[in-house]
Order: structure tokens, then sequence, then C-alpha cells
């Protein structure tokens, strides 16, 4: 085996321990950087579900205050007149968009969350009514009113429970 090894090579480089060496590092960076170049970048909206995800899991619940919530306008294409500039709004809209304002040791922190992922959630949120705010200990602004698995807000009206007829209070239970 030493007969393969060249003799213009200095003697340290000649012995097969050294050579073994920069042939793992030289496999082991070949396999890094193969790795970082070719592996699966999550998207803004992955990243933000991840973000979501956490805060509706390990983030502490304030108080908060909606301040304001954005709609896109909504055009009707079939009663789009040329000279009406206003959209046509059919029904209660969902924000794309909620502004919304809480306060965390005397400090007084102004966010905004886009919801346009979560319509479903969102749809008859109600602005005049306090909220629950889920925010990180170590960064207060990082802040969420609304996530797939937990809200904050309060919705429109709920459908009435209907009370039991008097015969079925006294049924037990």
């Amino acid at each position: 085996m030493f007969a393969l090894i060249p003799t213009h090579l200095p003697l340290v480089l000649r012995s097969p321990r050294v050579l073994i060496g920069i042939g793992a590092t030289t496999a082991a960076t070949i396999g890094v950087v193969s790795y970082v170049l070719t592996r699966r970048r999550p998207s803004a909206e992955e990243i933000e579900r991840e973000r979501r995800e956490l805060l509706a899991r390990v983030g502490r619940i304030t108080d908060g205050t909606i301040m304001d919530t954005m709609v896109a306008e909504v055009r009707c294409p079939a009663l789009d007149l040329a000279d009406d500039p206003e959209p046509v709004r059919q029904g209660p809209l969902t924000p794309d968009m909620i502004v919304y304002v809480y306060r965390i040791a005397g400090v007084t922190y102004e966010c905004a969350q886009d919801v346009t992922m979560l319509a479903d959630l969102v749809h008859g949120v109600r602005t005049d009514l306090p909220i629950q705010v889920r925010y990180a200990p170590q960064n207060p602004a990082n802040s969420i009113v609304v996530a797939e698995t937990w809200s904050g807000l309060r919705l429109g009206t709920r459908p009435p429970v209907p009370y039991p007829a008097e015969d079925e209070l006294d049924k037990p239970f």
C-alpha cells in the first residue's frame, strides 16, 4: 500500500491515517454543502403558521382591544357599473388584517395580524368587545389574537341556546 503513495508528497501527508482523515473530511464537507444547497426551505406561510402554533401552545395571555380591521374591497362583477366607484358589499365581511393594542408591564404594544389564512375563524369579529392576546414572554411584541387552535376574539352573535322545558329540568343527568 505504501508503494501507491506518491513520493513527492511531504512525509506528513504520506501517512495512511492522514489520507483517510483528509478523505473523510472532504466527504463530510461535500455532504454538508449538498444538504444546504438542496434542502427544502419553508415558505413564508409555513413559518407564520409555526409561529402561530408556538404562541398558541406556550404564549401568555393578556387583555387587549381591537383598534381597526382592514377589509379588502369586494366588487360584485354582475352589478359592477363603470360610473359607480363604490364597491358592492354583501353581508358581514371577513377582515384581512386585525390591528390590536395591549399593555404589558406598563408598555403599550400596537400590533397587526394578517388573518387571510384564517378567514373561517374571524368571520363576524366584534370590534366593540375586549379580546385576549397571546404573546411570547421573551418578546412581548411577538403576539397573536387568533390561531388554528386558539382564538382570543369575540365573534358575532351565536344562536341562542334553548332553555330546557320544565319537565326536562326534573330529569336526572
